[in-house]
């Protein structure tokens, strides 16, 4: 889901630079007390682990996916509206004028896109423009729905800055590459995490923007996959038990 990519500024001297990781989900955990108030607000629309999602039958979706998905977890049209509000968010944290967006594929691609075109807009009505360069990384570290203990890197040779992927599930991942996204010496570094999931095994915040926290559910659409599938869904949906076996490998 999503999640980095990076970028580089040749003319750019690597403490002034400012990377910015836009991933589709990742987990979180609520800061110290004092910073409540503020990540409360960032931490975005809360989704509580009995929420049973909208009956499919409310929305349109690809009609082959039918005995494949559960339900609507979260409508195209929420999703879009909550990620211009993270957009507004980094206008407001982000005083230079360049910024660095830094997109994972394949999962995080749909949000990244999303995310920066918001930017643009909100920069073009607004005094003051964020110059916004983007640039990719390809990681994959799911077999079926279960997260491997191995990460695997795709076409990151010239690559300056490295972020983390579409889900985490451990936090493992995120933080062993923002771990060499410091050796760089950023001037500043933000995570945008459209998916954030509820897990006890998080330990501290590794998203500084949040679209949704939600339960511990696999779910698919808007970019994010199961073996590949459900990438053209514009919801984001709950695959069923039938779906899964479907497209088990």
């Amino acid at each position: 889901m999503f999640l980095s990519s990076c970028l580089n500024y040749s003319n750019v001297s690597s403490k002034d630079k400012k990377a910015f990781f836009a991933t589709a989900a990742a987990d979180f955990t609520m800061s110290s007390p004092q910073q409540m108030d503020e990540m409360r607000v960032k931490r975005g629309i809360v989704i509580k682990d009995d929420w049973p999602g909208y009956n499919l039958d409310l929305f349109t979706y690809p009609e082959h996916y039918h005995d494949d998905i559960e339900n609507v977890y979260i409508p195209h049209g929420v999703i879009m509206d909550r990620i211009e509000r993270l957009a507004r968010y980094v206008m407001e944290d982000f005083e230079d004028s360049k910024i660095m967006v830094l997109c994972v594929l394949k999962g995080g691609y749909k949000f990244c896109a999303d995310l920066v075109e918001f930017i643009k807009v909100l920069g073009r009505s607004s005094n003051r423009y964020l110059e916004t360069r983007v640039e990719f990384i390809r990681l994959k570290s799911y077999l079926n729905d279960q997260s491997t203990e191995d990460l695997h890197i795709i076409g990151s040779s010239d690559l300056s800055f490295l972020s983390g992927k579409a889900i985490v599930d451990t936090g493992k991942t995120m933080k062993a590459l923002l771990k060499h996204v410091e050796t760089f010496e950023p001037k500043m570094v933000k995570v945008a995490g459209l998916l954030v999931k509820r897990l006890s095994t998080m330990t501290e915040s590794l998203t500084d923007y949040v679209g949704f926290e939600i339960p511990n559910r696999f779910v698919v659409g808007y970019a994010l996959d199961y073996n590949e599938y459900f990438r053209d869904l514009n919801h984001i949906c709950v695959i069923s038990k039938s779906g899964k076996m479907k497209y088990k490998i």
